[in-house]
Protein backbone atom coordinates (compact mmCIF):
# COMPACT_ATOMS: atom_id res chain seq x y z
CA UNK A 1 0.00 0.00 0.00
CA UNK A 2 2.38 2.69 0.92
CA UNK A 3 6.17 2.15 0.27
CA UNK A 4 8.73 4.27 1.47
CA UNK A 5 12.58 4.14 0.34
CA UNK A 6 15.35 5.87 1.29
CA UNK A 7 13.78 9.41 2.03
CA UNK A 8 15.33 12.49 2.45
CA UNK A 9 14.00 15.60 3.08
CA UNK A 10 16.74 19.27 3.42
CA UNK A 11 15.70 22.99 4.23
CA UNK A 12 17.73 25.56 3.19
CA UNK A 13 18.11 28.64 5.19
CA UNK A 14 19.80 32.00 5.70
CA UNK A 15 22.36 31.70 8.19
CA UNK A 16 21.74 34.43 11.30
CA UNK A 17 24.20 36.03 13.23
CA UNK A 18 23.99 37.37 16.62
CA UNK A 19 23.18 41.37 17.62
CA UNK A 20 21.73 44.45 15.70
CA UNK A 21 25.00 44.34 13.40
CA UNK A 22 24.62 40.53 12.91
CA UNK A 23 21.23 41.11 11.50
CA UNK A 24 22.34 43.85 9.31
CA UNK A 25 24.74 41.00 8.33
CA UNK A 26 22.54 38.10 8.18
CA UNK A 27 20.28 40.62 5.46
CA UNK A 28 23.17 40.70 3.10
CA UNK A 29 24.96 37.34 3.52
CA UNK A 30 24.84 34.04 0.76
CA UNK A 31 25.50 31.54 3.37
CA UNK A 32 23.17 29.12 4.16
CA UNK A 33 22.51 26.20 6.33
CA UNK A 34 21.20 22.66 5.66
CA UNK A 35 18.99 21.32 7.48
CA UNK A 36 18.17 17.97 7.11
CA UNK A 37 14.71 16.85 8.74
CA UNK A 38 14.40 13.56 7.08
CA UNK A 39 17.39 11.76 6.59
CA UNK A 40 17.58 7.83 4.51
CA UNK A 41 13.61 6.81 6.24
CA UNK A 42 12.67 3.48 4.71
CA UNK A 43 9.93 0.95 5.22
CA UNK A 44 6.35 -0.64 3.82
CA UNK A 45 2.84 -0.16 5.41
CA UNK A 46 0.70 -3.15 4.72
CA UNK A 47 -2.86 -2.72 3.03
CA UNK A 48 -5.85 -2.45 6.23
CA UNK A 49 -2.31 -1.53 8.63
CA UNK A 50 -2.94 0.81 11.68
CA UNK A 51 0.65 2.07 12.28
CA UNK A 52 1.90 4.70 14.83
CA UNK A 53 4.44 7.35 13.88
CA UNK A 54 5.93 8.87 16.67
CA UNK A 55 8.65 11.01 17.59
CA UNK A 56 9.35 14.34 19.78
CA UNK A 57 8.58 17.50 18.32
CA UNK A 58 11.21 17.99 15.45
CA UNK A 59 11.57 14.47 14.53
CA UNK A 60 10.65 14.63 11.13
CA UNK A 61 7.00 13.32 11.53
CA UNK A 62 5.32 16.09 9.83
CA UNK A 63 7.38 16.35 7.00
CA UNK A 64 7.31 12.52 6.37
CA UNK A 65 3.68 12.73 6.22
CA UNK A 66 3.53 15.96 4.07
CA UNK A 67 5.85 13.97 1.37
CA UNK A 68 3.49 10.59 1.81
CA UNK A 69 0.24 13.23 0.99
CA UNK A 70 1.55 14.55 -1.47
CA UNK A 71 1.99 18.31 -0.28
CA UNK A 72 6.17 18.22 -0.08
CA UNK A 73 8.30 16.86 -2.70
CA UNK A 74 11.16 15.31 -1.33
CA UNK A 75 14.96 16.22 -1.68
CA UNK A 76 16.06 12.26 -2.25
CA UNK A 77 14.52 8.88 -2.44
CA UNK A 78 10.20 7.89 -3.21
CA UNK A 79 7.47 7.47 -1.65
CA UNK A 80 4.65 5.82 -3.81
CA UNK A 81 1.43 5.28 -2.05
CA UNK A 82 -1.02 3.01 -3.71
CA UNK A 83 0.86 2.81 -6.90
CA UNK A 84 1.39 6.28 -7.44
CA UNK A 85 3.92 8.64 -6.53
CA UNK A 86 1.33 11.36 -4.20
CA UNK A 87 3.44 14.80 -5.07
CA UNK A 88 3.27 14.00 -9.03
CA UNK A 89 -0.26 13.29 -9.31
CA UNK A 90 -1.58 15.25 -6.53
CA UNK A 91 -5.15 15.33 -7.14
CA UNK A 92 -5.10 11.44 -8.08
CA UNK A 93 -3.48 11.02 -4.81
CA UNK A 94 -6.04 13.42 -2.63
CA UNK A 95 -9.03 10.96 -4.15
CA UNK A 96 -7.64 7.87 -2.18
CA UNK A 97 -6.06 9.70 1.27
CA UNK A 98 -8.13 11.50 4.07
CA UNK A 99 -6.10 13.53 6.83
CA UNK A 100 -6.83 14.95 10.16
CA UNK A 101 -5.32 17.51 11.82
CA UNK A 102 -5.66 17.59 15.38
CA UNK A 103 -5.32 21.51 15.55
CA UNK A 104 -7.04 22.57 12.09
CA UNK A 105 -10.48 21.57 10.46
CA UNK A 106 -11.99 21.18 7.15
CA UNK A 107 -15.02 22.10 7.79
CA UNK A 108 -16.82 25.38 6.65
CA UNK A 109 -16.36 27.71 9.58
CA UNK A 110 -19.93 29.32 9.29
CA UNK A 111 -22.48 26.14 7.62
CA UNK A 112 -23.93 23.84 9.97
CA UNK A 113 -22.18 20.46 9.59
CA UNK A 114 -24.54 19.32 7.73
CA UNK A 115 -23.92 21.23 5.00
CA UNK A 116 -20.12 20.87 4.64
CA UNK A 117 -20.94 17.15 4.66
CA UNK A 118 -23.02 18.01 1.17
CA UNK A 119 -20.55 19.61 0.13
CA UNK A 120 -17.21 17.23 0.46
CA UNK A 121 -20.10 14.84 -1.08
CA UNK A 122 -20.54 16.81 -4.04
CA UNK A 123 -16.55 17.79 -4.48
CA UNK A 124 -15.32 13.61 -4.06
CA UNK A 125 -18.38 12.72 -6.37
CA UNK A 126 -19.65 10.60 -3.60
CA UNK A 127 -22.74 8.81 -4.92
CA UNK A 128 -26.22 9.13 -2.85
CA UNK A 129 -26.29 5.46 -2.08
CA UNK A 130 -22.90 5.65 -0.91
CA UNK A 131 -23.20 8.90 1.04
CA UNK A 132 -26.31 7.80 2.85
CA UNK A 133 -24.64 4.49 3.43
CA UNK A 134 -21.56 6.17 5.36
CA UNK A 135 -23.70 8.65 6.93
CA UNK A 136 -25.41 6.10 8.66
CA UNK A 137 -22.13 4.41 9.60
CA UNK A 138 -21.57 8.15 11.04
CA UNK A 139 -24.51 8.67 13.00
CA UNK A 140 -23.94 5.53 14.83
CA UNK A 141 -20.41 5.21 15.47
CA UNK A 142 -19.37 8.59 16.11
CA UNK A 143 -22.76 10.42 17.24
CA UNK A 144 -23.21 13.10 15.28
CA UNK A 145 -27.35 13.65 14.71
CA UNK A 146 -27.20 15.65 17.96
CA UNK A 147 -25.37 18.59 16.34
CA UNK A 148 -25.95 17.95 12.83
CA UNK A 149 -27.53 21.00 12.30
CA UNK A 150 -25.30 23.25 14.28
CA UNK A 151 -22.59 25.70 12.69
CA UNK A 152 -19.29 24.10 13.07
CA UNK A 153 -18.17 27.79 14.98
CA UNK A 154 -20.66 26.48 17.84
CA UNK A 155 -19.05 23.09 17.77
CA UNK A 156 -17.29 21.45 21.12
CA UNK A 157 -13.19 20.65 20.24
CA UNK A 158 -14.59 17.10 21.26
CA UNK A 159 -17.52 17.32 18.35
CA UNK A 160 -15.58 19.03 15.80
CA UNK A 161 -13.03 16.33 16.06
CA UNK A 162 -15.55 13.67 15.73
CA UNK A 163 -16.97 15.90 12.57
CA UNK A 164 -12.90 16.07 10.75
CA UNK A 165 -12.91 11.93 11.23
CA UNK A 166 -16.44 12.09 9.47
CA UNK A 167 -15.36 14.36 6.64
CA UNK A 168 -12.23 12.76 6.18
CA UNK A 169 -13.82 9.37 5.84
CA UNK A 170 -16.73 10.67 3.54
CA UNK A 171 -15.33 9.34 0.70
CA UNK A 172 -14.06 6.23 1.72
CA UNK A 173 -10.50 6.73 1.52
CA UNK A 174 -7.95 3.97 1.17
CA UNK A 175 -5.60 5.86 3.17
CA UNK A 176 -6.16 7.93 6.56
CA UNK A 177 -3.61 10.36 8.31
CA UNK A 178 -4.43 11.07 11.36
CA UNK A 179 -2.47 13.67 13.40
CA UNK A 180 -2.85 14.14 17.29
CA UNK A 181 -6.74 13.35 16.42
CA UNK A 182 -7.80 13.51 20.14
CA UNK A 183 -5.69 16.15 21.07
CA UNK A 184 -7.13 18.58 24.26
CA UNK A 185 -10.24 15.77 24.46
CA UNK A 186 -11.37 14.85 28.22
CA UNK A 187 -11.60 11.26 28.33
CA UNK A 188 -14.75 9.67 27.56
CA UNK A 189 -14.43 11.65 24.20
CA UNK A 190 -11.06 10.11 23.54
CA UNK A 191 -12.09 6.79 24.40
CA UNK A 192 -15.48 7.04 21.84
CA UNK A 193 -12.93 8.73 19.29
CA UNK A 194 -10.62 5.84 19.27
CA UNK A 195 -13.42 3.14 19.07
CA UNK A 196 -14.72 4.84 15.76
CA UNK A 197 -11.04 4.75 14.23
CA UNK A 198 -11.23 0.92 15.48
CA UNK A 199 -14.39 0.01 13.83
CA UNK A 200 -13.60 2.02 10.53
CA UNK A 201 -10.35 0.00 10.14
CA UNK A 202 -12.55 -3.11 10.51
CA UNK A 203 -15.44 -2.42 8.59
CA UNK A 204 -13.85 -0.95 5.70
CA UNK A 205 -10.50 -1.74 6.41
CA UNK A 206 -8.69 1.32 5.70
CA UNK A 207 -5.38 1.73 6.05
CA UNK A 208 -4.35 4.43 9.28
CA UNK A 209 -1.17 6.13 9.72
CA UNK A 210 -1.61 7.55 13.31
CA UNK A 211 0.80 10.51 14.35
CA UNK A 212 0.40 11.34 18.07
CA UNK A 213 1.99 12.46 21.73
CA UNK A 214 -0.31 10.64 23.14
CA UNK A 215 0.84 6.67 23.52
CA UNK A 216 -2.71 5.88 25.31
CA UNK A 217 -3.55 6.37 21.53
CA UNK A 218 -0.71 4.27 20.02
CA UNK A 219 -1.82 1.14 22.87
CA UNK A 220 -5.24 1.19 22.13
CA UNK A 221 -4.76 1.46 18.51
CA UNK A 222 -1.42 0.65 17.03
CA UNK A 223 0.11 -3.29 16.86
CA UNK A 224 2.67 -1.31 15.07
CA UNK A 225 5.27 2.00 15.87
CA UNK A 226 7.62 3.48 13.79
CA UNK A 227 10.24 6.02 15.69
CA UNK A 228 12.18 8.36 14.19
CA UNK A 229 14.48 11.12 16.48
CA UNK A 230 16.64 13.97 14.25
CA UNK A 231 14.82 12.82 11.06
CA UNK A 232 16.04 8.92 11.55
CA UNK A 233 13.97 5.60 11.82
CA UNK A 234 15.26 4.40 15.26
CA UNK A 235 12.33 1.57 15.77
CA UNK A 236 10.15 -0.61 13.45
CA UNK A 237 8.10 -3.24 14.93
CA UNK A 238 5.52 -4.36 16.79
CA UNK A 239 4.53 -2.91 20.39
CA UNK A 240 4.76 -6.35 21.43
CA UNK A 241 8.46 -6.79 20.51
CA UNK A 242 9.48 -3.42 22.02
CA UNK A 243 7.86 -4.25 25.44
CA UNK A 244 10.32 -7.73 25.38
CA UNK A 245 13.27 -5.88 24.14
CA UNK A 246 13.47 -2.96 26.20
CA UNK A 247 11.01 -3.13 28.47
CA UNK A 248 12.04 -6.65 30.49
CA UNK A 249 12.48 -4.36 34.10
CA UNK A 250 9.02 -5.04 36.14
CA UNK A 251 8.83 -3.80 39.56
CA UNK A 252 6.73 -5.79 42.46
CA UNK A 253 5.46 -4.46 45.03
CA UNK A 254 5.05 -6.18 48.44
CA UNK A 255 3.21 -5.10 51.60
CA UNK A 256 4.56 -6.98 54.36
CA UNK A 257 2.83 -7.08 57.78
CA UNK A 258 5.24 -6.83 59.91
CA UNK A 259 9.37 -5.07 59.97
CA UNK A 260 11.72 -6.99 58.09
CA UNK A 261 15.43 -6.98 57.41
CA UNK A 262 16.63 -6.32 53.70
CA UNK A 263 20.10 -7.88 54.48
CA UNK A 264 18.19 -11.43 55.27
CA UNK A 265 16.56 -11.23 51.83
CA UNK A 266 19.08 -13.81 50.38
CA UNK A 267 16.70 -13.71 46.70
CA UNK A 268 19.77 -13.13 44.53
CA UNK A 269 21.56 -16.28 45.98
CA UNK A 270 18.73 -18.68 45.89
CA UNK A 271 17.56 -17.53 42.17
CA UNK A 272 20.89 -17.50 41.06
CA UNK A 273 20.53 -13.50 39.48
CA UNK A 274 22.83 -10.66 40.04
CA UNK A 275 21.57 -6.95 41.13
CA UNK A 276 21.13 -6.44 37.39
CA UNK A 277 18.52 -8.72 37.00
CA UNK A 278 17.11 -8.66 40.19
CA UNK A 279 17.53 -5.86 43.65
CA UNK A 280 15.26 -4.69 46.47
CA UNK A 281 14.63 -1.32 48.10
CA UNK A 282 12.61 -1.50 51.37
CA UNK A 283 10.41 1.52 52.03
CA UNK A 284 8.88 1.40 55.73
CA UNK A 285 6.82 -1.99 55.66
CA UNK A 286 7.24 -2.41 52.17
CA UNK A 287 9.38 -4.60 49.31
CA UNK A 288 10.14 -3.11 46.18
CA UNK A 289 11.35 -5.94 43.78
CA UNK A 290 12.83 -4.77 40.22
CA UNK A 291 13.69 -7.48 38.32
CA UNK A 292 14.15 -8.81 34.71
CA UNK A 293 11.07 -10.89 33.76
CA UNK A 294 12.65 -12.95 31.13
CA UNK A 295 14.53 -14.64 33.92
CA UNK A 296 12.20 -14.91 36.75
CA UNK A 297 8.58 -14.15 37.16
CA UNK A 298 6.71 -12.63 39.97
CA UNK A 299 5.27 -16.02 41.14
CA UNK A 300 8.52 -17.20 42.12
CA UNK A 301 9.62 -14.08 43.66
CA UNK A 302 6.36 -14.12 45.59
CA UNK A 303 6.78 -18.08 46.12
CA UNK A 304 10.03 -17.58 48.08
CA UNK A 305 9.50 -14.14 49.88
CA UNK A 306 5.80 -15.69 51.25
CA UNK A 307 7.91 -18.82 52.66
CA UNK A 308 9.55 -16.13 55.03
CA UNK A 309 7.65 -13.05 55.13
CA UNK A 310 3.69 -12.31 55.88
CA UNK A 311 2.26 -10.57 52.34
CA UNK A 312 -0.92 -8.50 52.90
CA UNK A 313 -0.95 -7.38 49.88
CA UNK A 314 1.14 -6.74 46.41
CA UNK A 315 1.22 -4.78 42.96
CA UNK A 316 3.70 -5.52 39.70
CA UNK A 317 3.85 -2.56 37.51
CA UNK A 318 5.21 -3.57 34.30
CA UNK A 319 7.80 -1.11 32.43
CA UNK A 320 5.24 1.55 29.97
CA UNK A 321 6.12 2.03 26.70
CA UNK A 322 6.38 5.66 27.25
CA UNK A 323 9.00 4.99 29.47
CA UNK A 324 10.39 2.76 26.77
CA UNK A 325 10.14 5.49 24.31
CA UNK A 326 11.79 8.02 26.66
CA UNK A 327 14.95 5.58 26.84
CA UNK A 328 15.23 5.39 23.49
CA UNK A 329 15.15 9.17 22.96
CA UNK A 330 17.79 9.64 25.86
CA UNK A 331 20.57 6.64 24.03
CA UNK A 332 19.87 4.72 27.28
CA UNK A 333 18.84 1.39 25.14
Amino acid sequence: MIKVENLCKSFKTKKKYPGFKGAIKSFFSKEYIIKKAVDDISFNIKDGEIVGYIGANGAGKSTTIKMMTGIMTPSSGSVIVDGIIPYENREKNAKDIGVVFGQRTQLWWDLPLSETFSLLKDIYEVSDKDYEERMSFFYETLELKDFLLSPVRTLSLGQRMRADLAAALIHNPKIIYLDEPTIGLDVVVKENVRKAIKRINEIYGTTIILTTHDLNDIEELCKRIIIIDNGKKLYDGSLEDIKNKYGYMTTLEIQIKKQFDLSKINLNKILKLNTEDLNFIKEDMKLVVNFNKNKVSSSDIMFHIMKEHRVIDFLVKETSVEDIIKRIYRNEV
